[in-house]
């Protein structure tokens, strides 16, 4: 006789925390591979690994992971409410990870909440929109115009 048995992967919830040191290696690749994937706008030759550490200086960085793999982050400088960047790995857009980091961000800090979402980025844009966020007002130069938003 044959038995036949169902096995059942468990699934894992996904966890949002504050990112340590041991993370940056993980989260500079996620900054690049998402900025090349997306920013179909910038020149993806000028893009480097370097440059999440450039641009995350005294700032307070969240991650999501899953079964001990970073799927995303987002750092937010909290002096000012403003949330700088939320990237979630190409292989986990669309499913959930984003709207779980934004949310754990607003959790951090004082309504109004800023953030800048550059205008050619349609797809952020209408993420935002879709999770409470307003357009202010559209500033920067011709070719680096950006929305900066509100969330209250």
């Amino acid at each position: 006789m044959y038995i036949r048995e169902s096995l059942k992967r468990v699934r894992v919830q996904m966890i949002i925390k504050v990112a340590s040191e041991s993370d940056y290696a993980d989260l500079r690749h996620i900054y690049l591979e998402s900025r090349r994937k997306s920013f179909h706008w910038a020149n993806k030759e000028e893009m480097a690994l370097e440059d999440f550490d450039k641009h995350t200086v005294d700032e307070h960085i969240l991650l999501a992971e899953e079964d001990s793999r970073i799927l995303g982050f987002a750092s937010v400088y909290l002096p000012e409410d403003f949330i700088h960047h939320l990237f979630v790995h190409p292989d986990f857009a669309g499913k959930g990870v984003g709207g779980q980091l934004l949310k754990a961000s607003i959790e951090k800090m004082n309504k109004p909440i800023k953030l800048k979402c550059v205008s050619e980025n349609h797809k952020a844009m209408k993420f935002y929109e879709n999770n409470g966020w307003k357009k202010v007002v559209e500033e920067g130069k011709s070719e680096e115009r950006y929305w900066v938003m509100v969330y209250e």
